[in-house]
Order: structure tokens, then sequence, then C-alpha cells
């Protein structure tokens, strides 16, 4: 934690920012470009996002199932075996790990892309937690917790080693960070744009906060006029940062300056097939949100898609 953030959270960001989601039932590809609407798992719940290559890979809120599904085909299939607890945000790494954050579970797994096994699985807190988001930088995985006010830094050795089950550092939030209420408060989590900071999204209060993760020290991201109230992925690509505002049916985006401490409104994006989008990613030049629809009451049939949208 006391090296400079430049070496930790350059180079490797690229590939850990461009995710993108996963889908089920195969559809029309006209001229081969995939659809702008892909059928996901009757009942299944996504949440978050993450691929690697031609591959895209889900989890389920509601039994933590984990999906593999090639996006050119849309044929899937089940690579990780239900826990019983929530699978939230997703980041896959350049050696074909997927970190997943656990939500009431209070924990993170990794599991590997090909078979789905667990490599490894991290006890972060226990009740009252909430482990909802999570970015990868060169030597660390770090993830929020959105009922209380800290981040979770999961350390890589020399080659992406993972740690021990204990080894990983709870980082309590300073400065002008403050919960609020019972609800969710941490959410979403990226990078600044030079890779100095994290930046991450309080969603009942709508604020944007750039975090230094060797100290915890929080200043809010200023964007006259202009809270991001239900918010909850966060994607970067190169200044440009999409929030997405769940249950407003939104994308919010916002050009960061250099260090992520300003940024100004551009552009909403909206579209009809948004039914509470969760989290957003890039592939095939486009953007990808699965729709969570936590305004339908969930049953074994509901249905569930995702959405692809273009870039602003």
């Amino acid at each position: 934690m006391n090296r400079p953030l430049r070496t930790t959270l350059g180079g490797a960001l690229t590939a850990a920012m461009l995710t993108t989601v996963a889908v089920a039932p195969a559809q029309a590809h006209p001229a081969g470009r995939p659809p702008a609407v892909l059928a996901l798992p009757d009942g299944f719940q996504p949440e978050g996002i993450a691929t690697a290559g031609r591959y895209a890979y889900f989890g389920s809120r509601a039994t933590g199932a984990i999906q593999r599904v090639d996006l050119v085909t849309g044929r899937g299939t089940t690579i990780g075996a239900a826990t019983g607890t929530p699978s939230l945000g997703l980041k896959v790494d350049g050696r074909g790990r997927l970190f997943v954050a656990g939500g009431t579970a209070g924990d993170a797994r990794v599991l590997d892309t090909r078979t789905g096994e667990v490599l490894a699985r991290y006890q972060f807190a226990t009740t009252p937690t909430f482990v909802n988001d999570v970015v990868l930088t060169r030597d660390a995985a770090y993830f929020t917790d959105s009922n209380r006010p800290v981040l979770y830094r999961l350390p890589l050795g020399r080659g992406g080693a993972l740690p021990p089950a204990d080894a990983f550092t709870t980082i309590t939030l300073s400065g002008a960070y403050e919960q609020v209420g019972a609800g969710v408060n941490l959410n979403g989590i990226a990078p600044t744009p030079d890779g100095r900071a994290l930046i991450v999204v309080q969603s009942n209060t709508g604020t944007l906060y750039r975090v230094d993760p060797a100290t915890g020290a929080s200043t809010v991201v200023d964007v006259p006029g202009h809270t991001f109230t239900n918010g909850d992925g966060l994607l970067l690509l190169g200044r440009t940062l999409y929030v997405v505002q769940n249950r407003l049916n939104q994308i919010a985006v916002v050009r960061l300056n250099h260090t992520g401490t300003a940024g100004a409104l551009t552009s909403t994006i909206t579209d009809p097939a948004f039914d509470v989008p969760t989290t957003v990613a890039k592939a095939l030049g486009r953007l990808y949100l699965p729709n969570a629809r936590f305004t339908t009451p969930p049953t074994p049939t509901t249905p569930y898609t995702a959405v692809a949208v273009r870039t602003h």
C-alpha cells in the first residue's frame, strides 16, 4: 500500500475494464452482427458482467451460478455451480481468472474461466455486509462494500499469484465520504484516468468520490450541477466515465480530467429496452448492460435480457 498507485493501476487496467454481458439462447445475427437485445436464462437474475475475447461471463444474484457465453454464437455453458449466495460484480484478468464479489456472503471468489473451478475464496466480513463490485489493477483487486465505508484490497503476487485466504487489507474511507443510512452506499468502482486513484459511486446520494487506496482518503469528484442517484456500475474508457443509474434506466456519460478530481456531464444514454440495468461493459464496439429488473418480482420463469447500445 506504500507504493505509488501509478505502478499499481497502470498497464493492466485496459483488459480489466473492457467487460461485457453474456447471452443465453442464440438469436438471428443479420450480416453477422450480434443482436442488440440478448435473451438470458429465465429466473437467472443477472447483475455483474465480464468478458475475455469472444466469451462473456455473468453471475446470478439469486443462486451465485456463473455462465460463460460465446457472444458471437450466443451459446452458453454453466461453468460455476450455484453457491446459494450472490455473484455480483465480476472482472476477468489476463490469466483466465474470474473475480467475483459475493454480496451478502461478505466474500470474494476467484474462478477458472475454463473449468469453473474455485481457485480461492476470501471472507472479508460478516453481517452486515454487501460486497458489491470489483476492479482489477496490476497487483491488486479492490472490492466495494455497500454496507460499510470500506474497500477491500486483495494483493496479487509475482505473476499474479493469489494470496492466502487471510492476506487481504480493509481500507477505511476518510475525508469527504460519509456513510448514509442503511441503504446501498458504495457501489461501482473504477480507476481514475491517470491510474493513480480509484473512483467509487455512492448510490443513495448520487455522489462520485476519488479515493486514494494507499490511505482511504476521499474527495468529491466535482461534476457541477449533477449527481448520480441510483449509481451502480462504472466503466472508464480513456477519460470517459460511464455511470449506470439503474432505476432511472439510463447511463450518465462524464468526461473527467486527467486526475479524476472533476468532470462534466456530456450526455445521457437511454434505451426502450432498459429494465433496471445494473452494470456496463464494452465489447464488439458497443456497451452492454444486463437488465436486473429490480422492480419486477422474480420467479423461476421471469425472463431476463441484456441490452447493447452505442458508445457516446
